[in-house]
């Protein structure tokens, strides 16, 4: 009897796609680009880059399958190589790669009592793990889908997210025009919502109507009491979310949110494992929670959505900036959730990235199309290579 494959390489790759307007849109008030190519949002105080950039990682398996992953990488992406390279690599290397879950763990386990739970190492092993999976279901000849269980459809309705332009009325402009190719959801984002985010949320109301769902990324910008004095002054329009009212760290102000506002409210996509939703979930009756497959990897997305189900909050899955690895990952993961209403649709960046990989999976008329053939059912092309970043 052969012996099963195992682990022969991994491989952290780094790649920087240019853009002409940076992410969220054009630069605000104040905001400034600094020699490393960074500059920070005035209206959240977070680093963004003006490029998007991500970490890929490549597993080869010992009868040749290949699988790939992908992580956030938009800043300071050299710190999630160093720790996949000194730290996982030499851990995985030469082990069986069918059971993603367990080297998950494995992993996590070394360096939890250190901190290391997330931030970049919960990144650096959410790479890993997604392409360990692609290589397992790959080495099943199923799709992803089909190794997590089995889809329960073939297309996921999208959300519209971001309106980057610089005014209100380009904004409002931009969500018509995506409400006529057949969009029934749009989220804006609030730390760019200049003339103001109630302001924004009743002008859209007013352009697109009663029936399509409005969304607003409050970018964890507010105290709880200042989430609740703009919630009340959201409420006339109806939005179908708020999300992400209090700083990350700030639970107890996201749990009084969630029970005073009267609104629908949605967190998590800078959760990277089952034990930080729990440590939510268990205070914040939240109606939706965004699991990031960039931050979670497959295992724990999957972790994540069934804990969320538990406490009676549905998904809806984030999606960051990358190049399609960790989309086609989280639409294959999304494809199996029982309840699972929208999941996010990040326009500028994966319709523009799409050219660098091979997949069938794309987004038009309101619904996602899922990736087919086997694993994530999505594999870099030729011209991404152009665009690495030298180690």
């Amino acid at each position: 009897m052969p012996s099963a494959p195992t682990i022969r390489t991994v491989e952290p790759i780094v790649v920087s796609l240019a853009r002409d307007t940076p992410y969220l849109g054009p630069l605000g008030p104040n905001e400034e680009i600094n020699a490393k190519g960074y500059f920070v949002r005035s209206g959240n105080r977070t680093i963004y880059p003006t490029v998007d950039r991500s970490v890929l990682v490549k597993v080869t398996a010992s009868d040749g399958t290949v699988g790939w992953g992908e992580t956030y990488g938009i800043v300071a992406p050299q710190a999630v190589v160093a720790i996949l390279r000194d730290v996982m690599i030499p851990i995985v290397e030469g082990r069986d790669p069918s059971h993603p879950p367990a080297l998950y763990d494995e992993l996590y386990d070394l360096m939890r009592v250190r901190g290391g739970s997330g931030g970049f190492y919960g990144d650096a092993l959410a790479a890993l793990d997604i392409a360990l999976w692609d290589v397992a279901a790959k080495s099943a000849g199923v799709p992803l889908a089909q190794a997590l269980g089995g889809a329960r459809t073939e297309r996921i309705p999208a959300y519209v997210s971001g309106l980057p332009k610089a005014t209100l009325g380009e904004r409002v402009a931009l969500a018509c025009e995506w409400s006529a190719k057949g969009f029934r959801a749009v989220k804006y984002a609030a730390v760019v919502s200049h003339e103001g985010v109630a302001a924004e949320m009743h002008a859209l109301r007013s352009a697109l109507g009663p029936d399509l769902d409005l969304m607003v990324d409050l970018h964890w910008k507010y105290t709880a009491d200042e989430a609740l004095a703009l919630a009340a002054a959201l409420a006339p329009a109806r939005p179908y979310f708020i999300e992400a009212p209090c700083a990350p760290e700030d639970i107890a102000g996201l749990a009084r949110v969630a029970a005073e506002a009267g609104l629908p409210v949605a967190a998590g996509e800078e959760w990277r494992n089952a034990h930080e939703a729990r440590l939510r979930l268990e205070r914040a009756k939240l109606a939706f929670v965004q699991p990031e497959m960039a931050h979670t990897g497959v295992s724990q997305f999957m972790a994540i959505a069934r804990l969320a189900d538990q406490f009676g909050a549905r998904a809806i899955p984030h999606a960051t900036i990358g190049v399609g690895i960790f989309m086609a990952a989280s639409l294959q993961a999304s494809a199996t959730l029982p309840n699972c209403p929208y999941h996010e649709y990040q326009h500028s960046i994966f319709d523009r990235n799409l050219r660098y990989v091979a997949t069938t999976m794309r987004c038009a008329a309101g619904y996602y199309r899922l990736p087919t053939g086997p694993g994530l059912g999505v594999t870099p092309r030729p011209e991404l290579w152009d665009h690495i970043v030298p180690m």
